[in-house]
């Protein structure tokens, strides 16, 4: 199989499940249209009023023609106007998702060698001091939920030691030091999971026929590590990061309302607190959307780093 028909294959999977995702977000959200229009006038707004905006905006028409015009808008690019926000949905969430986009690249510029160097020390020598440590390491990480984290952390270095801020509003623009604690925040629990998966996947690769070969012939620990092992156990964890990519975009609810930042999970957090329809289906479609490509870029990772694995492969175990 070629890479321009697995590409092809999973673009169309991908399609098939924004499109099916989609129906299940409008049927959600717009299948009663008295509440709609609620939503939007408000609830002080009288029966009359109600009554000539769904006229006037088709919602007297049929649900599945409805759903059709709200689809072959939302791909041509005509996302609608935000009630809580009073401006395009297309310019909030482009702004909102650059702002998410700086906080989760520097969560993995943490989380990809911290994890990584650490799965691979602890899984080099199972049980040792180094592998104790680590496993104790992550544990705690992982046992301590984003908010808590964010609690701790604010009253050590904010209330206590003064040394960073407690917010990180950006209202004068890119400032490193209102992004240490939202990033550290962020970073700490998926680190720990991701030195998790690469320590099990080192310790196994370690045991492997064709390591104790190597070591039987006087091969290095280094050589061994770096030719031998290293690769085969990079496949897990690369794949569980480009997986967890999307999380990062969407996921970070928590984090970015502790911190008042302005990224895409606060503009979600908003929109279903203000009940803003068109905002809410608008962020679900670019979270499905950042689920799917980064899907794909897993399954294209995964085989280029395990050649023995074909594209044929690859589709076969992200369908199972």
């Amino acid at each position: 199989m070629t890479i321009a028909y697995f590409l092809a294959r999973k673009l169309g999977l991908a399609a098939a499940t924004m499109l099916a995702v989609s129906f299940l977000v409008f049927l959600a959200l717009e299948v009663n249209v008295n509440d709609v229009a609620v939503k939007v006038l408000g609830q002080f707004s009288t029966a009359d009023q109600r009554a000539a905006w769904l006229l006037a905006n088709g919602y007297r028409d049929p649900f599945l023609l409805r759903y059709a015009r709200w689809l072959g808008d939302f791909v041509t690019g005509d996302w609608g106007v935000s009630t809580y926000y009073r401006a395009p949905i297309a310019d909030l969430i482009a702004d909102r998702l650059r702002a998410s986009a700086i906080l989760a690249g520097g969560a993995l510029l943490v989380i990809v060698p911290v994890s990584l160097v650490l799965g691979v020390l602890a899984g080099m020598r199972v049980g040792s001091p180094t592998d104790r440590a680590v496993s104790v390491f992550s544990v705690l990480t992982t046992s301590i939920p984003d908010f808590a984290s964010a609690v701790f952390l604010s009253a050590i270095f904010v209330f206590w030691l003064g040394w960073l801020p407690g917010a990180s509003t950006m209202l004068t623009g890119l400032d490193l030091r209102e992004l240490v604690l939202p990033v550290v925040v962020l970073s700490l629990y998926f680190t720990g999971y991701v030195v998790r998966i690469t320590r099990a996947s080192m310790a196994e690769v370690m045991a492997a026929p064709y390591v104790r070969t190597a070591r039987l012939k006087g091969a290095s620990r280094l050589r061994i590590v770096w030719r031998h092992a290293l690769r085969n156990a990079l496949i897990a964890p690369v794949t569980v990061i480009l997986l967890h990519i999307s999380w990062l975009l969407s996921g970070v609810i928590v984090v970015e309302v502790f911190f008042a930042y302005k990224g895409f999970g606060t503009l979600l957090y908003e929109a279903a607190l203000n009940s803003d329809v068109y905002l809410i289906e608008a962020c679900a479609m670019v979270s499905v959307a950042a689920v799917v490509l980064t899907q794909i870029l897993s399954d294209i990772a995964y085989t280029w780093i395990n050649p023995r694995i074909s594209f044929s492969v690859a589709t076969a175990r992200a369908e199972a």
